[in-house]
């Protein structure tokens, strides 16, 4: 407890007031919220973009945009960013009409004029080929991603475009390097730049930085048309979706554990995993030098905040 003669005992910000706020007062900080929300954002993906390398001079981006939280999000801030960058580059909203039963095919095309963006809608009946192949209750996500991905280089290339960005975030890639150590014995993720498939483009992930949490706010606040997926939205028993549930629920009960997990991304030690391709542990040698990053293998483990950490604040 504070003494009331100490300052922070007059600025206790767990305090109670004596009186509900006003609608006002919660309207005000709602919209502050909303503006700390936007510029955090802005701030994230921007420095995704330095810290890759992900967008240059000329570049012609292909935006793709499903109608999800995710995409429309991404779209948003990267037109943000355009107009204050010191480069110049495109930008091309583009969707993949898939033919899915019910699919509001005039939603996207009367948002995207709306804000005013460049866009292209490709259709292709992608649904019928997946609901054709894969048995009643496997998962599609395999071939329907690798039919989406086959259709968008192609898109990509018809348009001039270089670069892809797509809507995958921080949680995303912590579920892709969790789904490849459990089921695919390889510590691999999802990288924030590389190149396609077909070795033609870059593809880009801008939210990489971006926690989902911050995803779901924005996109209520914003108020965007979601289309739901119907080919894999009710598919209960995906691997992704139990391990997405596993996250949230650390992230709940320890706060803080995404964060340290997305910043081991950024601090990887060869010399301490076992991937002989990594680091040569055959021609180990005692040299009779301190090697502060030396194991220490009688010593109680500590683990220290990381250096270079990120800030999802």
């Amino acid at each position: 407890m504070n003494a009331p003669h100490e300052p922070s005992a007059w600025l206790d910000a767990d305090t109670a007031p004596s009186s509900p706020p006003s609608a006002e007062a919660l309207d005000a900080r709602t919209t502050f919220e909303n503006i700390k929300l936007d510029k955090r954002l802005c701030r994230l993906v921007g420095k995704a973009v330095v810290d890759f390398n992900m967008i240059e001079e000329g570049d012609k981006v292909m935006v793709c945009v499903s109608g999800g939280k995710d995409s429309y999000t991404m779209l948003d801030i990267l037109l943000k960013l355009q107009k204050r960058a010191p480069i110049n580059f495109e930008l091309i909203a583009v969707n993949l009409d898939q033919k899915q039963p019910g699919f509001p095919a005039d939603v996207l095309p009367a948002y995207l004029e709306k804000l005013g963006v460049k866009y292209h809608i490709e259709t292709q009946d992608t649904y019928s080929i997946v609901k054709n192949i894969i048995p009643e209750g496997k998962t599609m996500c395999s071939l329907c991603s690798r039919l989406r991905r086959g259709i968008l280089y192609r898109v990509a290339k018809e348009l001039g475009c270089n670069k892809l960005a797509l809507g995958h975030h921080r949680d995303d890639m912590l579920q892709t390097l969790l789904l490849n150590m459990f089921f695919g014995g390889k510590l691999k993720g999802m990288p924030p730049k590389l190149q396609s498939d077909n070795g033609e483009h870059i593809v880009i992930r801008p939210l990489a930085y971006v926690d989902e949490r911050d995803l779901v706010r924005y996109a209520a606040v914003q108020q965007y048309p979601i289309i739901p997926c119907t080919l894999c939205g009710n598919q209960e028993n995906l691997q992704r979706k139990q391990v997405g549930n596993m996250l949230r629920e650390w992230q709940t009960q320890h706060p803080g554990r995404l964060d340290n997990m997305f910043n081991a991304l950024h601090n990887v030690v060869p010399s301490h995993l076992m991937d002989a391709r990594l680091h040569d542990f055959k021609s180990i040698q005692t040299t009779g030098v301190v090697n502060a990053e030396g194991d220490k293998g009688f010593d109680h483990e500590s683990f220290a905040p990381a250096a270079n950490v990120i800030r999802f604040d």
